[in-house]
């Protein structure tokens, strides 16, 4: 059945028929519609027996929040989640969230996807014209293509794109079947932690060398956090929203917030917002250094102890006598030549010289001394400096790996391990950084281990020909510059074949040339576990059957591995909840304190306490035999290794510091490519992005009640707004080289000057002339990665904002 938009634009279909024509082609119906806003299930209902079922959110948060689904007559009544007045829990409850409460909202709603889909012979993708097909037919097209696509390009042309829409280990069997057909083109990174989990191996030997727990803080005298609010971001469940209150209420600590924005979790606090102009924190640091070793407030015998390159004494034999030390590029005598005063610091970071002044005099003299950093500074196109050089901080003074302390990394989490469903082995040895897909489909084999950071291999052999988008939202919304990501996919010339699977239909969905519809967690057997300070796993059952055509991922690739022929090895003669019992029996023989499985299922949530962790304790405590996995086995404030690796890479104008033709091997401050040093006259403000209440990423970006009380707006501080004529409310457009938004004015001193501030994930939604109404931020972010990681640089942009 083809929809009724045949006769409409993209951009037209987007803005005023998307809703209505994707229930036409999803056929969700009356029943649907009757279930989203209540009218008359009460009633149809009211005698019939309540169900209730343990579930849990899913999506890429680490709250992983547990949900109780209230059903009658096999329909979701309502959402809620643990209470106080549970018998079985004490104060441990990973509690959701208000976007977890409105699973019903999202699980009934209009645009929810109930059958395979085609699209319609002669559209073009992004236009959402699509008519269902048996799941017979779209399995066999899937299968076709896909044997097809190996045949003519190879493996190497297969990719499974990253995404997080539904966030446990739902997407592993597309893995597992993939690798089974011979293998298919990886992927590293993640748009969130690209540049942060890159260079924390140069300095720390493991990507996963976590700060400590911030309970650890409690302990502290002075607490540093760096773009960081977990209140907004990380809102539900027993993770860092929970620590991070606890923290705050229980710490006699002084606590300073260094953000661009005075964020929620300072509300209440705001002695302790230190505004900064957004992508300058390593200068800021690099300022703060100076003075610590002007003042002899540096921990020497640390430094010289447990690192490598603070100074010439502690530089590797080769690189002595030539002022790469990170004390040589402070002080002015290597690298850029420019002494890193704090006045320096002042004129780029906007904090006056004598507050950064008094701030390093605290850091100095006061112990024990926590420095965490969020993963919004790292999130740039300086951004592995960034994340460098605040974990260079604490280490300056000597603050690691003592009670009260962290190294200045994210926050430590702690969660029980589960296995996962065995993936197998994947022939193809290649990756790409995940940032990066678009272009390897647009001219893959242009792409080298020199400018594009291909592993594996020299260079791509072929482009992306066959894509699989499991629940992701990334093809478009959540990826950058969504007007050149939409040119790319729509040309089925470059991708020939596009996989989507999803449970509504979002802008990146509609690129697909097949649509299989997913099913929720709580719709299905289930298993999550998570945790911060504390762990817990939630054990979820179906709140009802299977709706309409709607499938779990195990049972989709099932279909597809019997057309493709391997449906044996595929599923070894083993259910989805087989396999789900068999591996959690195997989580079980690793860790003895877990309930069995049945007691797991009867509980639906299990808890335990942790205890608190700080950061590189063993290391401190003896550094030969517990040393860390660099090439010295010390903390490293510069790195050989850098230098060697990134040896020959081709860069680009703005990658490096000034007269430089590689990267710097210490934590510098390199200016943004679009930051506050390189506004223009037409682009005159920074502009940079935000987690939002609202939504996570994407998801519940389509929720009306949540947009209604999270409305989309662009932060804009007095200074900004008054001459510019804008005032709170109004509607006003944001422009740049990459797009044009429009959404409303929050006219705050909440935001520092010459900057504005969009919270990111707001779904992309084009009127007829291109402007995007919806005011997703990706509209206007560049597609060029940051130089060492190839991560995504969201927040790195300029911008113009005037009335609409």
């Amino acid at each position: 059945m083809e929809n009724g938009f045949s006769n409409l634009s993209r951009r037209t279909f987007l803005k005023t028929g998307g809703a209505l024509g994707a229930l036409a082609v999803a056929g969700g119906g009356l029943a649907a519609t009757d279930a989203l806003f209540g009218e008359g299930v009460a009633e149809a209902h009211a005698e019939m027996q309540e169900k209730v079922t343990w579930g849990h959110c899913a999506i890429n948060c680490p709250g992983r929040c547990a949900l109780r689904v209230h059903t009658k007559g096999d329909e979701i009544m309502w959402v809620d989640t643990c209470t106080s007045s549970d018998a079985d829990f004490d104060d441990l409850q990973p509690r959701a969230c208000l976007r977890g409460r409105t699973y019903r909202q999202w699980a009934n709603h209009p645009d929810r996807i109930s059958y395979p889909l085609k699209r319609v012979e002669g559209t073009k993708r992004g236009e959402g014209k699509y008519e269902q097909v048996s799941w017979d037919e779209a399995t066999q097209i899937i299968a076709d293509k896909l044997k097809e696509v190996i045949g003519k390009y190879g493996n190497e042309a297969v990719y499974l794109a990253y995404a997080t829409g539904v966030s446990a280990t739902s997407s592993r069997p597309f893995h597992r079947l993939m690798n089974l057909m011979g293998g298919f083109l990886g992927y590293y990174n993640s748009y969130s932690t690209a540049q942060i989990s890159c260079i924390t191996p140069y300095m720390y030997g493991s990507k996963g060398s976590n700060g400590s727990s911030l309970s650890a803080g409690e302990d502290s005298k002075l607490i540093l956090v760096f773009g960081s609010s977990p209140t907004e971001t990380r809102q539900g469940g027993l993770t860092t929203h929970y620590d991070w209150v606890h923290l705050r209420e229980r710490t006699k600590a002084k606590i300073y917030m260094i953000d661009y924005r005075m964020n929620d979790s300072i509300m209440g606090h705001s002695d302790g917002w230190l505004p900064i102009n957004p992508g300058t924190d390593a200068a800021l640091v690099a300022g703060i250094a100076h003075y610590l070793i002007k003042h002899d407030l540096v921990d020497l015998d640390f430094l010289h102890t447990y690192c490598v390159g603070y100074d010439e004494e502690t530089m590797p034999e080769a690189y002595q006598g030539k002022n790469m030390s990170y004390k040589s590029y402070i002080m002015g005598e290597g690298y850029d030549k420019v002494e890193k005063t704090p006045a320096w610091a002042a004129k780029i970071t906007g904090i006056p010289a004598a507050r950064i002044e008094e701030l390093a005099q605290e850091i100095g003299t006061t112990s024990p001394l926590y420095v965490t950093q969020g993963w919004g500074p790292q999130r740039r196109s300086n951004g592995e400096w960034t994340a460098w050089a605040i974990m260079a901080l604490p280490c300056l003074v000597g603050q690691v790996g003592l009670p009260g302390t962290s190294n200045g990394t994210r926050e430590n989490r702690n969660s029980p391990s589960l296995s996962s469903l065995p993936a197998g082995t994947n022939p193809v040895k290649t990756s790409i950084p995940c940032f990066l897909f678009t272009d390897a489909i647009d001219h893959g084999p242009e792409m080298t281990s020199k400018n594009a950071g291909i592993k594996g291999a020299d260079k791509l052999s072929v482009g992306i020909k066959f894509l699989v988008n499991y629940a992701g939202n990334c093809l478009t919304n959540q990826h950058s510059d969504i007007n050149r990501a939409h040119e790319v996919l729509a040309d089925d010339t470059k991708c020939e074949f596009i996989l989507g699977v999803d449970t509504v239909m979002c802008d990146s969905i509609m690129y697909s040339d097949i649509i299989l519809p997913d099913l929720f967690r709580f719709e299905q057997t289930s298993q999550i576990a998570t945790g911060s300070d504390h762990g817990y796993v939630i054990t979820g059952t179906a709140c009802t059957s299977p709706k309409f055509e709607r499938k779990t991922a195990y049972e989709m690739a099932t279909l597809v591995a019997e057309k493709l022929g391997v449906k044996d090895a595929y599923t070894e003669g083993k259910t989805e909840d087989d396999w789900i019992k068999e591996l959690y029996e195997a989580s079980r023989k690793k860790d003895g304190e877990l309930p069995t499985w049945e007691e797991a299922v009867e509980m639906g949530v299990y808890t335990r306490r942790g205890k608190p962790v700080v950061s590189m304790k063993k290391f401190r405590d003896d550094s030969e035999a517990n040393a860390l996995a660099t090439p010295s086995g010390k903390i490293e404030i510069f790195s050989e290794k850098l230098l060697q690796f990134t040896e020959g890479w081709e860069l680009a104008e703005g990658d490096t510091l000034p007269g430089m033709d590689t990267l710097p091997a210490v934590p510098a401050y390199i200016p943004e490519w679009y930051g506050v040093e390189t506004t223009t006259s037409e682009f005159p403000l920074a502009l940079s992005g935000f987690h939002y209440r609202g939504r996570i990423h994407s998801s519940w970006g389509n929720i009306e009640q949540l947009k209604d009380v999270n409305p989309q707006e662009v932060w804009i501080n007095p200074a900004d707004a008054d001459p510019r004529g804008i005032e709170q409310g109004d509607k006003v457009r944001v422009t740049n080289q990459f797009g044009i938004i429009e959404l409303l004015a929050k006219v705050t001193p909440r935001v520092v000057p010459g900057t504005v501030a969009v919270s990111q994930g707001a779904w992309f939604e084009a009127d007829a002339n291109g402007v995007d109404v919806g005011g997703s931020i990706n509209t206007m972010t560049t597609q060029r990665p940051s130089p060492l990681s190839k991560g995504n640089p969201q927040h790195t942009n300029i911008c113009e904002v005037a009335k609409a």
